[in-house]
C-alpha cells in the first residue's frame, strides 16, 4: 500500500444534498418544503409556537428548586467496600480515602468527597478517611476495630469554635 492509494471507506464521506437545483434533481423548485406558508420560508423557528396563544410550556406552573450550594458526594456502601476488598481492588490494611475508592471503581463523581453508608456488611478491619459517614456506618466500622475520619464534620467544628 502506498500513501497515494489510501482512500476512505465507501460511504464514509457523504455529500450534502443540493436542493433547489432544477426539476430533474427531484428536489428542485420548492426544495422539498411544500408550498407557501411560514415553514416554506427561511429564518423560521416555530417549535412550541401556538399561533399567539400562550404556549403550553409557559402555561404550566413552575415547580421545583435547584440548590446551587448543594454538596455533591459520592455515596459508597460498606457492602461494596467489602466486595472490593474480597476482589483485591482495595487494600484493607491501607487507609481508604476518596482516591482509593475512585481507583477501585466505587466512588463515581463526588466532587466534594465520599460519604460512607451502612448498607451491606463489612467483615474486614478498615480505616477510612472520607468527607462524611452515617452513624450506622461509623458504628459498623468501629465494631470491627477500624477507624473513620470524617473531614467535613471536622471543618464545620473548626469554623464554629
Amino acid at each position: 500500500m502506498k500513501l497515494n492509494e489510501i482512500r476512505d471507506n465507501g460511504g464514509a464521506r457523504q455529500q450534502r444534498v443540493r436542493v433547489g437545483r432544477g426539476l430533474g434533481s427531484g428536489l428542485g423548485k420548492t426544495a422539498g418544503r411544500g408550498q407557501k406558508g411560514q415553514k416554506s420560508r427561511s429564518g423560521v423557528a416555530v417549535n412550541g409556537f401556538e399561533g399567539g396563544q400562550m404556549p403550553l410550556h409557559m402555561r404550566i406552573p413552575k415547580r421545583g428548586f435547584n440548590n446551587i450550594f448543594a454538596k455533591d458526594y459520592a455515596h459508597v456502601n460498606l457492602g461494596a467496600v467489602q466486595k472490593a476488598i474480597d476482589a483485591g481492588k482495595l487494600d484493607a490494611a491501607a487507609l481508604v480515602d476518596h482516591a482509593a475508592l475512585k481507583a477501585a471503581g466505587l466512588a463515581r463523581g463526588g466532587r466534594d468527597g465520599v460519604r460512607l453508608l451502612a448498607k451491606g456488611e463489612l467483615t474486614s478491619k478498615v480505616s477510612f478517611k472520607v468527607a462524611g459517614v452515617s452513624k450506622a456506618a461509623r458504628e459498623a466500622v468501629e465494631k470491627l476495630g477500624g477507624a473513620v475520619e470524617a473531614t467535613v464534620k471536622a471543618e464545620a467544628e473548626q469554623t464554629q469554635g
